[in-house]
């Protein structure tokens, strides 16, 4: 495996295997890797010639300097991973590697890019089609992997990818969770002990949100989801929206569409740190 931290190094190795006729995987990530990363990565291996990962915390998409700047790395750590999982490349660019000059462009993406996450943290979206694009350009890849905890993200990059014609196809990996149903993030390794004790609530709140959905109205279940997870002391819903699988609108009842999503996201202990999952309803 080859590490790299210049862009023009990467695109030479690639150059020379284009040349051989290998397809190319990618899994972008802001490193601080875990099991759900592992999982995108022996999938890219499997179904290319050579995968390349990114590792690189990308500061355009983060509306919070404070989160920006706890954001856990250990870039020794995730090459070990990614050794074991028989990626190609990493890329581990610098900030200013990546962004040599500003980055102006605007993304959007209604409605897809406006509600639930673009909503609640302004311009994120913004800076996820920033990086992602800019990797699409770098790598040229024939397909690129992201897991589905990062739900409404899929559904931006691909609206991101059809407006920009890149040709890349969007590989959906499912979500990775601990035994206790907690989905796999990065953002788990900043909860304390006790944090992380009670985060697993999430996942069963939702879990029976499902099944009282299938005797209650929309608006009931909604209420009851919310309230449970409110109902433990360190947990505090931000938002939670049951939404149509598609065009990721509220829905007022369950036969607005076949396909219906529950998104939510949760602040969890003191500090706080913000966990969001999701789960379908039908």
């Amino acid at each position: 495996m080859k590490v790299f931290e210049k862009i023009a190094d990467l695109q030479n190795a690639l150059f020379d295997d284009r040349k051989q006729g290998r397809s190319v995987g990618l899994v972008p990530t802001m490193g601080a890797l875990h099991e759900g990363h592992a999982s995108l990565v022996r999938r890219s291996v499997k179904e290319n010639d050579v995968t390349v990962v990114s590792v690189f915390v990308n500061p355009t998409q983060f509306n919070d300097k404070n989160d920006l700047k706890n954001y856990p790395r250990d870039l020794k750590a995730d090459c070990r991973l990614l050794e074991e999982c028989k990626a190609d490349y990493v890329l581990a660019p610098s900030v200013e590697e990546m962004y040599p000059t500003p980055d102006t462009r605007q993304f959007e993406y209604p409605p897809v890019s406006t509600v639930m996450e673009g909503a609640h943290r302004p311009g994120h979206f913004n800076g996820v089609c920033q990086v992602v694009s800019r990797l699409f350009y770098i790598a040229r890849p024939d397909r690129a992997y992201f897991g589905e905890k990062d739900w409404q993200q899929i559904a931006v990059v691909k609206a991101m990818v059809k407006h920009l014609g890149l040709g890349v196809e969007i590989v959906e990996c499912p979500i990775v969770r601990d035994a206790d149903g907690l989905a796999r993030s990065s953002r788990n390794t900043l909860l304390s002990p006790d944090e992380r004790a009670i985060a697993p609530r999430i996942y069963q709140a939702l879990k029976d949100g499902v099944s009282y959905a299938k005797t209650h109205t929309v608006k009931e279940t909604h209420d009851k989801v919310v309230a449970d997870i409110d109902a433990t002391e360190g947990l505090r819903t931000e938002y939670f929206a049951i939404v149509d699988g598609n065009t990721l609108q509220d829905i007022t009842s369950w036969d607005d569409t076949p396909y219906v999503v529950g998104c939510i996201t949760v602040y969890c202990g003191k500090t706080p740190i913000r966990l969001i999952d999701h789960i379908k309803f039908k």
